[in-house]
């Protein structure tokens, strides 16, 4: 259940996250930051660009890094560049330490 503060505008405390779940939720945050990583790449090799005969504009702009983040997301799911591993195997060492 939510916090919440009475009085006239109501205010939803948000709640600490919950930790991921053993190695597998781990693995899931490492391939998520592997994700956000290459989409940021993505968007400075000019991916998503509008093209100038018939696109373009704000809306096309804003919509382009929605289409980087599923193109990322893909990537990562094909195996990525390794970040994902490398960032889960620190995640599983800070652990152990954390239990040691």
């Amino acid at each position: 259940m939510q916090n919440v503060l009475t009085g006239p505008h109501p205010l939803v405390v948000p709640q600490p996250q919950a930790r991921p779940d053993g190695p597998a939720g781990l693995r899931a945050k490492a391939m998520e930051l592997e994700a956000a990583f290459l989409a940021e790449m993505l968007s400075y090799t000019g991916l998503g660009d509008g093209s100038t005969s018939f696109g373009g504009g704000v809306g096309e702009e804003q919509f382009a890094s929605f289409l980087r983040g599923e193109q990322a997301k893909l990537m990562v799911q094909k195996g990525g560049i390794g970040l994902a591993e490398t960032i889960f195997d620190a995640l599983i060492k800070a652990e152990e330490r954390k239990h040691d």
